[in-house]
């Protein structure tokens, strides 16, 4: 059990310490650019995995046409609005408003899906909004360098991530992981790419090995190795138990914010990551142990 919980724990981690990672990208190279050749490179990882795990790579219609739909939201638009929103706002930031996206997850699930939501749901809802809140106070009051059209674009890209998990719902089990990976990221790539072409120009940037390796580690950290360890980790914990490791996420992001970045971390942003915190726990603790 703990190489489960140290798995989904990884998971999360990578997760947040590629905000800091996208946010370097996004200073060097174009939007579009960083999100296309991402997916490309997981392409060519991903094919021989769900070759080697799970045999053929097809699908039927109406799981492409979701699968599709989750490309849009969960990797276009996601990344759009992440790195976008990096180029104006900071990494620690980011990173808090990015802990807002199980409650959104739970609000889409009640308005869109009509689902029945308990009161602490609608409770972490509210946290999640009072820690929004608090990051904005830090911001206007001189507390944080981070940019309130910045921290709108990082949760304009929360919404696109919201979108994919709700998406997701509908062919859960009936694609198998790896594969359905794969054909997301070639959905993103062929989505991004007429986007990247005209500033094909800033490849030559790529010609610096840091660089390079930024990209590449981005790449294979957050389209690939995450997912790995997740579901990994999944098998044997129960999905409920295994959300409270999303707390990971703006954790590591901020560590890498602060100790990487030289961000400042001020009790404004303390007040926001608590709320956030306990945000994540109320949405995702079991209801046997509440």
């Amino acid at each position: 059990m703990l190489l489960a919980y140290a798995q989904l724990a990884g998971a999360m981690a990578l997760v947040g310490a590629n905000v800091g990672v996208a946010k370097l990208l996004a200073a060097a190279l174009p939007i579009p650019m960083i999100a296309c050749l991402r997916c490309l490179l997981a392409c060519l990882v991903l094919w021989p995995l769900a070759r080697a795990m799970e045999g053929r790579v097809r699908v039927g219609p109406a799981a492409l046409r979701n699968l599709a739909l989750q490309a849009l939201f969960g990797t276009a638009l996601y990344n759009a609005g992440l790195l976008a929103g990096l180029r104006l706002t900071t990494a620690l930031e980011g990173g808090l408003v990015l802990a807002t996206l199980p409650a959104v997850v739970a609000l889409g699930s009640a308005f869109w899906l009509r689902e029945r939501l308990s009161p602490r749901q609608w409770a972490a809802a509210g946290l999640a909004a009072g820690g929004m809140a608090a990051i904005t106070l830090a911001r206007l009051g001189g507390g944080g360098a981070g940019h309130a059209l910045g921290n709108l674009l990082v949760f304009g890209g929360v919404l696109g991530e919201a979108a994919y998990v709700l998406l997701a719902k509908r062919i859960a089990g009936s694609v198998p992981v790896v594969t359905a990976s794969l054909w997301m990221q070639a959905f993103s790539a062929a989505l991004l790419l007429p986007l990247s072409l005209p500033g094909i120009g800033a490849l030559a940037a790529l010609a610096e090995p840091r660089l390079a390796g930024l990209l590449v580690f981005h790449s294979l950290t957050a389209s690939v190795i995450c997912l790995l360890l997740w579901y990994a980790g999944l098998r044997r914990v129960p999905a409920g138990v295994a959300g409270i490791f999303t707390a990971f996420l703006p954790a590591s992001s901020s560590l890498v914010a602060v100790a990487v970045l030289g961000e400042a971390f001020t009790a404004v942003h303390g007040l926001g990551f608590v709320l956030m915190g306990a945000s994540l726990l109320l949405a995702t603790w079991p209801r046997g142990r509440a």
